[in-house]
């Protein structure tokens, strides 16, 4: 019985001296300095915000008359604006582009209330995208006039329409909208409803917590998260989405496995037919495409979680699209994503980012060789993609007011004992329950952020939910930020 019990304290003192060396906190050695010294993009326009929402609550008071004689005065102006870009070169100075800005954000509140004008909108809101996007051609587009021209304008202008459409319970808006039918040459299939070629690049932003970071945390905070790639066979037709996933790397899906993962929206972005690389070879996004799919199926390919874009031994979501075309000769992100802010930064860290200088998803959108083809919106999760938005936003505000993530320290020795067995399944080719690249550490400060991002939605929702029984309206985005801000604050 002594000899049971010596071997039994023995056993458990050696669990102990294990459990106990688990515990040492990982050396990660980061570098806390900001990366890049450009400021991140601001509105500062606090003001005209709330005067939207002050127009939207009177024009619901004006009589039926008086607000059709608005509507029709500035739609008139909105006509001669759009023939006015659309005629002739503009600077990227030039202030019939702030006109423009408030003529759009002016007329958004009245719309919002007049529900027949609704397609009009939108419809005037593509038409100024394609004209913004070509003028756009002839700017430099790494210039900081040039890029914040086109954010206010491209991000702004949507955020516009989106706030009108969520107005309005009784408007049954289409998911797909075709925003430009650009020419292409390689064979097609349909996503979601839409016409889409291979080498065609598929901006998506989806409904985890992450999801929300990747697409905020950025100098120019946008409506998307992720990059695939379309292939489609020449013989067969049969299409392929080639993308990279944190939690298994460059994988290949079918467009059925692509529709059924959660998206809250994404975008068809295409190069555009008259780019000197596209007249030469117009089936360059073919090529492109047929070869990223070929090295994703010959190689396993680790997620980058550095988002290192010079290294192609690992690649992060946007890199696989511009991996593909950079060794077909065509460059995308000419002007490359920024990330500044000090607690952004660190955030990110946290999770293995090291490049701050980098391609994110959301700033394809203002490559001006890419055309906009069309856009998706879920309908019935539109408002759910403001509100990760606003949360994501006041959480990143905590972030530059030095909040940081934590984590549970005593889960770390199990946590890394489940790492380790993540190891050996990746060895043999399967997917583990912590992804491949990603420290017990780092999966741990995963759940912590997840848990206190819902938090602060769970306590936004209910200020949302008495915000809309006093007003008898949705929120606004400003107004969602201002709630978001609030219970982060309480976190």
């Amino acid at each position: 019985m002594k000899i049971l019990k010596k071997r039994f304290l023995q056993i458990l003192a050696a669990l102990l001296i294990i459990y106990l060396l688990l515990l040492i906190p990982d050396n990660t050695g980061k570098d806390s300095s900001v990366k890049v010294s450009q400021k991140p993009f601001s509105w500062n326009q606090d003001s005209v915000w709330r005067k939207l929402e002050s127009d939207f609550t009177k024009a619901k008071q004006l009589p039926a008359a008086q607000l059709d004689s608005t509507i029709s005065s500035l739609k008139r102006n909105a006509a001669n604006n759009l023939a006015a870009i659309q005629n002739k070169q503009l600077s990227v100075t030039d202030s019939i582009f702030h006109f423009t800005e408030n003529l759009f954000f002016a007329l958004a509140p009245l719309i919002a209330v007049k529900t027949e004008e609704i397609y009009w909108y939108n419809n005037y809101y593509n038409d100024i995208r394609n004209s913004i996007k070509q003028q756009s051609q002839r700017w430099d587009i790494q210039q900081p006039a040039a890029r914040n021209r086109l954010y206010r304008l491209l991000y702004g202008l949507r955020i516009a329409v989106e706030e009108v459409l969520l107005q309005n319970n009784d408007i049954h808006f289409p998911a797909g909208i075709l925003v430009k039918n650009e020419a292409s040459v390689t064979p097609a299939v349909q996503i979601f409803g839409i016409k889409v070629h291979s080498g065609d690049l598929l901006v998506s932003r989806g409904g985890a917590e992450v999801s929300a970071l990747i697409s905020r945390g950025n100098d120019y905070p946008g409506n998307f998260s992720h990059v695939a790639l379309l292939y489609v066979e020449e013989k067969t037709n049969k299409a392929f989405i080639i993308e990279a996933h944190i939690e298994k790397g460059v994988a290949v899906a079918t467009v059925e496995q692509y529709e059924k993962d959660k998206k809250l929206r994404f975008m068809v972005m295409r190069p555009r037919a008259d780019l000197p690389a596209m007249i030469a070879d117009p089936m360059l996004p073919q090529k492109a495409a047929k070869k990223m799919y070929e090295q994703a199926l010959s190689r396993h390919i680790p997620y980058d979680f550095k988002m290192n874009y010079h290294d192609s031994t690992a690649l992060f979501c946007s890199e696989v699209a511009s991996l593909a075309y950079r060794t077909n000769g065509l460059q995308l992100w000419p002007s490359l994503s920024t990330i500044s802010s000090q607690g952004v930064v660190n955030w990110l860290q946290d999770f293995g980012v090291e490049n701050f200088i980098t391609q994110m998803p959301s700033d394809l959108e203002y490559d001006p060789q890419l055309a906009v083809v069309a856009e998706w919106r879920d309908p019935e999760t539109l408002f759910k993609d403001h509100v990760d938005n606003a949360v994501m936003d006041a959480m990143l505000e905590r972030a530059n007011h030095g909040e940081k993530i934590g984590y549970n320290a005593w889960a770390l020795p199990v946590v890394r004992i489940i790492k380790g067995y993540c190891i050996i399944k990746n060895f043999f080719g399967k997917t583990g329950l912590i992804p491949e690249g990603m420290s017990a550490t780092r999966a741990l400060k995963n759940e912590y952020f997840v848990a206190m991002n819902k938090r602060i939605k769970s306590n936004t929702l209910e200020m949302i939910d008495s915000f809309i029984l006093r007003n008898n309206y949705r929120p606004p985005y400003w107004q969602l930020v201002q709630f978001a801000g609030i219970a982060a604050n309480k976190n």
